[in-house]
């Protein structure tokens, strides 16, 4: 259920960055930074365990991004 919330949250940003791409950054950092608390939360935890929860967390925050930034390049190389 997690992995389809974060896949729809990456697809909505990357249409909103193709679209309009200023607008785009604020809820992309905001995600970001949502889940950069799940990982601090989660990094808390002593030893392996803490990095067994936190990296789920920063692997949606890279997807997250990349997606935002993958919106705006397609809008940039567009001749248009």
């Amino acid at each position: 259920m997690i992995v389809v919330a974060i896949v729809g949250v990456c697809v909505v940003l990357a249409v909103l960055a193709f679209l309009v791409p200023r607008f785009s950054r604020h809820p992309e950092r905001g995600t970001q930074r949502s889940l950069g608390a799940g990982a601090q939360a989660g990094g808390k935890a002593p030893g392996v365990l803490g990095r067994l929860l936190s990296k789920p967390f920063r692997s949606s925050s890279r997807a997250v991004g990349r997606s935002g930034s993958a919106g705006r390049r397609t809008r940039g190389r567009m001749p248009f």
